[in-house]
């Protein structure tokens, strides 16, 4: 693994890399981070068959329904009101998180923050996401709406181009008992499509 900064990737380091991952933070200031050129090369990247990981912050970066972000998973968050709130939720992995991620199918304890409530875009060109996780319980703090992340994704994978994406809302990397999903993630995202 290597660290590599936004000047970097809009310098096209990219093409050295088989998988990229961008992790919590701010997925704007992510964007601003790596520019448009960065924003293209990353698109460039995962359309080639690069693998991509966005986690929280990666994750709303990794949707098209924002100007700023790379637009390398068809999905927008369904609601401007993004501060919901830092804590545990339930979510429940479905069968086809074994494969994508390394997590049985049921119900598990995660740690959430702040991370994108989402659906489809429906962006023509850009296949549909396959949900892995959905959530099952809620957090709803600063006037954000009720009831939109239960039974919402909460983890997907998708196709972009030759590539492959994971996006999580919650953070799995920081949630005991998950500590195996970056691995399994990364070896996913790595296998290109045909």
């Amino acid at each position: 693994m290597t660290k590599v900064t936004g000047k970097e990737i809009a310098a096209g380091v990219l093409k050295n890399f088989d998988v990229v991952i961008f992790s919590g933070g701010s997925g704007s200031k992510e964007s601003a981070a790596i520019g448009e050129a960065g924003r293209e090369n990353v698109r460039q990247f995962v359309r080639e068959g690069g693998g991509y990981i966005g986690i929280c912050a990666g994750a709303y970066l990794a949707c098209t329904g924002f100007s700023w972000g790379v637009g390398v998973l068809n999905a927008k968050t369904v609601s401007s009101k993004w501060k919901r709130g830092k804590g545990n939720v339930e979510i429940e992995f479905l069968p086809p998180a074994r494969e994508a991620a390394g997590l049985d199918a049921g119900k598990k304890t995660i740690r959430y923050a702040n991370g994108p409530i989402i659906t489809s875009d429906k962006k023509e060109g850009i296949a549909p996401f396959e949900t892995l996780a959905f959530f099952r319980t809620e957090l709803a703090e600063n006037d954000s709406p009720k009831g939109a992340m239960t039974g919402s994704p909460a983890i997907v994978r998708g196709a972009f181009g030759k590539g492959r994406v994971i996006s999580s809302g919650p953070h799995p990397e920081q949630t005991d008992g998950m500590e195996g999903f970056i691995e399994h993630a990364v070896r996913w995202v790595a296998a290109r499509t045909k």
